[in-house]
């Protein structure tokens, strides 16, 4: 088929998810993220860049201005400025990613804006067409969809209003966590510490 050859073309430059360690795989380790976009309404270039903590299900949604991987290395890098450094690194040992375009600079997206020649963290790709892959980000993003729309238009929505649903869904109730919320299982791993 003419169009998988164009998508496999572009498969950026990184590890498969067939490389993560047991350890990430288990999700008995807290700091293994699955990330992705949510798109807004076609005549709009915002979206939403998802990141779901795979043993808490903790969310963080930022807001970005279009659904380039220019957009997206800004994002981590403004998170990373915000942490610092080594807790960035602590934070996100590992994020799994799809095959989209937004992604497809590896590099930029493992590399440290604080540290030269620092990696920040460990990207692994999906398989091309296996969203299953990034099972915890997908039922996120199903769930966001629940206060934003398909349709919305992102260029309409606040940060304050995706801080809004971003604090809904941690503090959610999950069965798959015991009926505790994202919040809950974070704060009892930080007391932990």
């Amino acid at each position: 088929h003419p169009y998988r050859k164009v998508q496999e073309a572009r498969l950026p430059k990184g590890d498969g998810i067939e490389d993560r360690s047991e350890e990430i795989n288990s999700r008995k380790t807290f700091g293994h993220w699955e990330m992705d976009t949510v798109v807004s309404a076609r005549r709009s270039k915002k979206r939403l860049l998802v990141l779901t903590e795979r043993l808490t299900r903790w969310e963080i949604i930022e807001l970005m201005k279009d659904g380039t991987s220019a957009s997206v290395v800004a994002a981590l890098n403004r998170m990373e400025r915000k942490l610092g450094s080594a807790a960035f690194r602590e934070m996100f040992r590992s994020i799994t990613i799809d095959n989209g375009v937004e992604f497809a600079d590896c590099a930029g997206l493992e590399q440290s804006v604080l540290k030269k020649r620092a990696k920040r963290t460990k990207m692994y790709y999906c398989h091309p067409y296996c969203s299953s892959e990034r099972g915890s980000n997908e039922k996120q993003n199903q769930m966001i969809r629940r206060k934003f729309p398909k349709g919305t238009n992102f260029d309409k929505v606040s940060p304050k209003e995706v801080k809004m649903v971003e604090d809904w869904l941690n503090r959610y109730p999950r069965k798959i966590l015991g009926w505790y919320s994202s919040a809950d299982m974070f704060r009892a791993l930080i007391e932990a510490v």
